[in-house]
């Protein structure tokens, strides 16, 4: 669930990407954060069933929900750092206009 979840996250942000209006949003740093979660999940899967072989793909449902969970926090942990180095970065000047600075 965790590589589904993180692949998932990278096609769709990979998809917006490609969008002229929002490149100066940094989506690029989102888009290796996901694509480097999926790898990594991807090299973890690959592992797991070298060790387990075909029980692998039977997990169990508690398996399944708390793999869910942890996809879903790795989404959000790379949310998060892409929504502070976006107000870091400020490309469209939003947080200059509101506090003043020039």
């Amino acid at each position: 669930m965790t590589l589904l979840v993180t692949v998932f996250a990278a096609v769709i942000v990979t998809a917006i990407w490609y969008s002229d209006k929002v490149r100066d949003m940094n989506l690029s740093l989102l888009m290796y954060l996901f694509w480097g979660a999926s790898i990594m999940w991807f090299v973890d899967a690959i592992m797991e069933y070298a060790e387990l072989g075909a029980k692998y793909f039977a997990p169990s449902g508690t398996d399944m929900l708390n793999d869910l969970f942890l996809g879903l926090s790795v989404v959000a942990l790379a949310l998060i750092v892409w929504a502070i180095s976006l107000m870091i970065r400020d490309p469209r000047g939003t947080i200059r206009k509101k506090t003043g600075n020039r």
